[in-house]
């Protein structure tokens, strides 16, 4: 893996539940980012489904250490013509899916991910990773 990477929701959730290892340990040597999406959608995640107190534990020190990037005007006018895009051929994505994706091209980088429906999203680079 090379270059910025950046790991959508599920991805994140595998590393903390130890399911990932291997791309645990690439990704903490290399680096990497989550977009502050990523990061709502995970603490949208704990607070509608409490979980045991270690993995919120461990989600919250993953959150306070890792590089979180915000969304800026630079990814809203990625957005805007990526959604219009998309709508054009037929081929939406869930809003936050889409939010994600215009961040990780706006950002330039990998989008680790085991959704397959940012394969549909015209130039982003994704790369998924085998559960353990």
């Amino acid at each position: 893996m090379t270059g910025l990477l950046m790991l959508d929701t599920n991805a994140v959730s595998a590393v903390v539940g130890g399911h990932a290892p291997t791309m645990a340990r690439r990704l903490f040597l290399q680096g990497f980012c989550i977009s502050v999406v990523t990061e709502a959608e995970i603490r949208f995640g704990l607070a509608h489904r409490p979980q045991k107190a270690a993995f919120r534990a461990s989600l919250e020190r993953m959150l306070d250490t890792i590089d979180i990037r915000p969304w800026t005007s630079a990814t809203a006018r990625r957005y805007g013509p990526l959604r219009a895009e998309l709508a054009a051929l037929g081929k939406p994505l869930a809003q936050l899916d889409l939010m994600i994706a215009a961040h990780a091209l706006a950002e330039g980088a990998t989008l680790i991910t085991a959704d397959r429906a940012f394969a549909q999203v015209p130039g982003l680079t994704t790369q998924g990773y085998e559960k353990e």
